[in-house]
């Protein structure tokens, strides 16, 4: 599943732990930011930081090659959130993030992630 936000794809991620956080990922900070959280699909990883959103895409069989998208939150126009229901067997959320250049990137989160204290933070990195 390639990560593309010139689309408006929709992408399943579970939430990691940081440690298992692409040690490449480290090496693409500026100074002073900090990971903030981290999700994951079958390989690929988007991260939070405290100034974007960093999106990894593995590529091919051997999964050497890999694509980097980063996504400033001084770029976004507007985001919402989508809870999951009350009795879903899987309770999954949704993020969507709305860019000034008109590209949409939308998230779909699943397990016990809170959603609200997702949308919080990127408030708060955003206003």
């Amino acid at each position: 599943m390639a990560i593309s936000f010139n689309t408006s794809g929709i992408y399943t991620l579970k939430p990691i732990e940081m440690q298992e956080v692409r040690k490449e990922i480290y090496a693409l900070l500026v100074p002073g930011e900090v990971c903030v959280t981290a999700f994951q699909t079958v390989r690929d990883q988007v991260v939070f930081t405290d100034k974007r959103i960093i999106a990894v895409d593995v590529q091919g069989l051997a999964g050497k090659r890999r694509s980097y998208a980063s996504l400033p939150y001084s770029k976004v126009q507007f985001f919402s959130v989508q809870t999951p229901g009350m009795i879903e067997l899987t309770p999954d959320s949704e993020l969507t993030l709305s860019f000034g250049n008109g590209v949409d990137a939308t998230f779909r989160i699943s397990g016990n992630t809170d959603i609200g204290a997702l949308a919080r933070m990127i408030a708060g990195f955003i206003l």
